[in-house]
């Protein structure tokens, strides 16, 4: 693991921290996260046991911070239910033409679930 700048290292640190919790509550298996994020499994597995981070010069970092903002979203717009949040993404949506934890795999559809919600969220 390559040494990063404090600041870096404790943004990297609380990210990886952030996005391995939401894989634990929505039930990300590490092949999906890896998806997500662009990464391996085994990296993902890494990450999940503390031997690796984020970097933040990555576009796995990037992906992360939207995988947080669509959580974060997901979480105010919910009422802060896990389980809710957990079959939102897992139930068949007509707006978006499928489920949308399968749109998530791409960085156009995560950052277009995240519009979707966002605005969804601005309305109420």
């Amino acid at each position: 693991m390559a040494t990063l700048a404090p600041a870096a290292a404790d943004r990297s640190e609380v990210l990886t921290s952030a996005v391995t919790r939401i894989a634990e509550l929505w039930n990300l298996s590490n092949g999906k996260l890896a998806a997500i994020l662009g990464l391996s499994p085994a990296t993902v597995s890494r990450l999940r046991h503390g031997q690796a981070r984020l970097d933040p010069a990555s576009k796995s970092f990037e992906a992360g911070q939207f995988l947080l903002r669509l959580f974060r979203s997901l979480d105010a717009l919910l009422g802060s239910d896990d389980d809710a949040a957990r079959r939102w993404l897992e139930a068949d949506n007509l707006d978006l033409g499928g489920k949308p934890i399968e749109q998530v795999d791409t960085m156009r559809g995560l950052i277009e679930l995240c519009d979707y919600v966002d605005f969804y969220r601005a309305r109420v």
